[in-house]
C-alpha cells in the first residue's frame, strides 16, 4: 500500500539525516498526511479540468461534471456518452472536453491501461500517459505521485517545487534542471514526500527563518 507509515517514518529520517534544511522544514510542517487517490481515471479527469485555472473554479467544474453524471460514476463509458456541448455546460474548455474524451477513448480501448498502472514502471506509465491529448510529463508525474504512490518522483519543472527551492535554499532566481536535481539528490529514493513538504512550505514561509547553510 503506498504511503504506508514506516515507509513514511523511513523517509522522513532519511531526509532530517542528509539535507539541514529538510530537516528544518519538516520540523516546522510537522506528520506527512499526503494519501493516495484510489480513483486513478478520476484524477486524470480532474488534473486535464485543472490545466490554467484555479483550483476553486477546477474543483466547481469536476463537481458539476460528477453530478451531471451522478447516479454513474465518471468512468470512460460514461465521460465518452456526454457530447462536447454536454461537456461545456459545466464551465469545460471545447479543448478540454476534447482532451476528456480522448482520454476515455484511450482508457477504453487499452492504450492506457490504469489497471495495471501499479505493476508498471514510471517510465512506462509516463509514456502511456502522455499519449493522451492534454496530458504531458508534468500531469504523468502528478499522477505517479498522488495516485500510484510512488516514492522517489522529483518534477523539477514544477513551480512551485521551483520557487520552494529558490526560497529555501537561497538561490537567486528560480533553479533549472541541473541545480533542481543537484539539490534533490540527497532525498533519494524519497523524492516525493521532500516534494510534499516543497510545496507545504508556501503555507508556513513566515515560520522558515533562519535556515542553516547547505
Amino acid at each position: 500500500m503506498p504511503f504506508e507509515s514506516e515507509t513514511v517514518a523511513r523517509a522522513r529520517r532519511h531526509l532530517r539525516k542528509r539535507d539541514p534544511v529538510m530537516r528544518r522544514l519538516i520540523d516546522v510542517v510537522g506528520p506527512f498526511t499526503l494519501r493516495a487517490r484510489r480513483d486513478r481515471f478520476r484524477m486524470l479527469v480532474r488534473s486535464i479540468i485543472s490545466q490554467q485555472i484555479s483550483g476553486k473554479a477546477a474543483r466547481s467544474i469536476g463537481r458539476k461534471l460528477e453530478d451531471l453524471i451522478a447516479p454513474d460514476r465518471v468512468a470512460p463509458h460514461t465521460l465518452a456518452a456526454l457530447s462536447i456541448a454536454d461537456l461545456r455546460s459545466v464551465g469545460i474548455s471545447p479543448q478540454k472536453a476534447g482532451y476528456l474524451h480522448d482520454l476515455a477513448a484511450k482508457v477504453d480501448s487499452g492504450a492506457v491501461r490504469l489497471s495495471r498502472a501499479a505493476r508498471m514502471a514510471d517510465d512506462e506509465v509516463i509514456a502511456e500517459l502522455v499519449q493522451v491529448k492534454g496530458i504531458g510529463v508534468w500531469t504523468a508525474q502528478m499522477f505517479l505521485m498522488f495516485s500510484l504512490g510512488r516514492l522517489d518522483i522529483f518534477p523539477h519543472d514544477d513551480l512551485g517545487i521551483r520557487s520552494a527551492l529558490r526560497n529555501l535554499y537561497g538561490l537567486g532566481g528560480l533553479p533549472d534542471r541541473e541545480m533542481s536535481h543537484r539539490i534533490a539528490t540527497p532525498w533519494r529514493p524519497y523524492a516525493t514526500i521532500a516534494c510534499w513538504y516543497l510545496w507545504r512550505s508556501h503555507e508556513v514561509a513566515e515560520r522558515l527563518t533562519a535556515f542553516p547553510e547547505r
